[in-house]
């Protein structure tokens, strides 16, 4: 406050605002005007593929399929973000596009972070087209180097319809014979660099991106309309929502916790980040709980003796397991149903997110326990994520946790590499509407001014009550809401829909409601002629109701001249100034 700062702020975000609406625009001509693959719709083999599916469609599951093929029939590429919490089908709906992709002669890529995942990926897809003369094939460290020699052959000639690998996709040394359609699960878990390369990729195929907690980057992307956003909310039949709690490390309440798992005939994740020291927090388990069978795995563990240990665990031939974020993507286990965090205050909220979701994937209660150290040991960041995770234990909350990251960390550039942009300066809702403006403004050839008001919107001053009184509406909440409610109304129909809310709700309006009414539909009749300013002298007080009403009606009529109109008759003069 008294301080040149905000303005310094706002005009710094303006100038960077400037090249990115000039950028955004070329990006919104070249995605208009590029014609993308049409995909065939295969109908029949399509509704024999579908009915393979062992479970029945959630109703935003199908509504995110039907955007996809709508996307995939039509001229324009693909470039779709679905947002669904873990376990709740996302991967049905990139099958469908995979299956859409192959029966028109396409290949697939399916992108994935982790080596668990690829294999998880690969077994899924294998069974799942096992029906199909589809070839799927997997690059990743599990697998031997002839195999993967005969792998990046088949890509090459054309013969692997789908190809399902982690960051080994993106070497230059891949060549495809006829690329589609990608498809990228879990985009958070790739660096700049590497999102650059898919910003790249959109330019010749259709893009599918799979995520529970989408980064705020990503998130701010689908909301500025550079992407189309699906969201899958509606949870499985039967789960349940995973119960957090974050204690301070105690080792009676982990012993505790674990004990009641394995009591039950379940298994237990023990998350210890630090590979230098997991063994000897395994054999400190070991002595805690001697009846545990404890396993380790790392993400350092040669691949043969890992992918051992994770069958191990599947099998349950032990029920502890210790481990890195290694597990944090693609581990469907569902006699998993208890996890526990060391030191969680160290990892992100999407992190937080996706590591709960390694539990709860069956119709059992599942637990989440988020180990920290002492509170003055933590940053206000950790804090506020702590809070967030915490808060957010609905089924489906990977979106809402999305949004908090996106207040948290800053929302970052929208096309460049950099990961927190100005968006963190001048807040979110701001930014957007200076994006919005200066996209118009290029648009119309016009310079974007960072000095003029945001709203151009009508000033009255009418010198009568307008107001939602005390006695009509006592709660400030409401009342609050309604204000906002009336201020952002864009047409009479929905001042009207919105004024036959408020008398269902609380009554008949009084006269300084009716006020409020009126002079909200006069704002909406002078910005509609360009008018700025409306001003009512003292005299304007004496009149009755009705004549200032025809006033209003006589001024709308006539399409007043909207710099400046004096209007004379046998009652006290007014002027509208524009």
């Amino acid at each position: 406050m008294g301080t040149e700062r905000w303005s310094q702020a706002k005009q710094k975000a303006l100038e960077k605002i400037r090249d990115t609406a000039a950028e955004l625009l070329d990006v919104y001509a070249r995605r208009e005007a590029r014609k993308g693959f049409i995909f065939d719709n295969p109908k029949e083999a399509y509704r024999s593929f579908a009915a393979g599916f062992p479970f029945e469609e959630t109703p935003d599951q199908e509504v995110a399929i039907q955007a996809v093929i709508e996307d995939m029939t039509g001229e324009r590429p693909m470039d779709r973000l679905v947002c669904g919490d873990v376990g709740f089908g996302k991967t049905e709906v990139a099958m469908r596009a995979a299956f859409m992709a192959t029966y028109s002669g396409k290949q697939v890529a399916v992108l994935v972070p982790t080596t668990l995942l690829a294999q998880q990926h690969y077994e899924s897809f294998r069974d799942r087209f096992s029906d199909t003369a589809v070839n799927v094939e997997l690059l990743s460290r599990f697998r031997s180097g002839s195999q993967t020699s005969k792998a990046l052959d088949a890509i090459e000639t054309g013969k692997a319809d789908i190809v399902i690998g982690t960051h080994k996709l993106l070497q230059g040394d891949i060549k495809f014979k006829n690329l589609g359609l990608v498809i990228i699960d879990e985009e958070h878990r790739f660096g700049v660099q590497q999102k650059e390369k898919f910003k790249a990729l959109r330019a010749e195929v259709d893009m599918l991106t799979l995520t529970a907690t989408p980064i705020p980057r990503t998130l701010n992307m689908a909301m500025g309309h550079l992407r189309d956003l699906s969201i899958i909310a509606t949870p499985p039949a039967r789960r349940l929502s995973v119960k957090t709690f974050v204690r301070q490390r105690d080792n009676a309440m982990v012993k505790e916790a674990i004990l009641r798992e394995i009591l039950r005939g379940g298994q237990v994740y023990f998350l210890h980040n630090d590979v230098a020291s997991i063994e000897k927090a395994a054999e400190d388990l070991r002595q805690l709980i001697p009846e545990a069978r404890v396993g380790v795995a790392h993400g350092q563990m040669r691949e043969r003796e890992l992918e051992q240990i994770m069958s191990d665990f599947y099998h349950k031939r032990f029920n502890v397991l210790v481990c890195s974020t290694i597990i944090e993507t693609g581990i469907d286990i569902p006699s998993a149903n208890t996890i526990i965090i060391e030191r969680a205050d160290k990892f992100g909220l999407a992190q937080l997110h996706q590591l709960r979701g390694r539990v709860g994937r069956s119709h059992h209660q599942a637990y989440a326990y988020l180990l920290t150290p002492p509170p003055r040991s933590i940053s206000s960041d950790a804090k506020k994520r702590l809070d967030a995770i915490s808060e957010s234990q609905d089924l489906g909350a990977g979106f809402m946790l999305a949004t908090h990251d996106l207040e948290i960390r800053g929302a970052g550039e929208l096309l460049g590499e950099e990961q927190s942009g100005q968006i963190e300066s001048i807040g979110f809702t701001l930014y957007m509407q200076l994006l919005d403006e200066a996209v118009e403004a290029i648009r119309e050839g016009r310079t974007p001014n960072a000095d003029l008001p945001l709203s151009h919107g009508t000033e009255m001053n009418l010198r009568i009550p307008a107001l939602i009184p005390d006695d009509y509406l006592p709660d400030v909440h409401n009342r609050l809401m309604l204000y906002k409610r009336i201020a952002s109304v864009s047409s009479k129909a929905e001042l009207k829909e919105l004024q036959v809310e408020m008398i269902d709700r609380f009554g008949l309006l009084p006269e300084p409601a009716k006020n409020l009414v009126r002079q909200t539909e006069l704002r909406l009749h002078a910005e509609a002629l360009g008018i700025v300013q409306i001003d009512a002298g003292k005299e304007w007080t004496d009149w009755s109701s009705a004549a200032r009403h025809r006033l209003i009606r006589w001024c709308w009529l006539k399409r007043c001249n909207p710099r400046q109109t004096s209007i004379d008759s046998r009652v006290p003069t007014a002027s509208v100034f524009g």
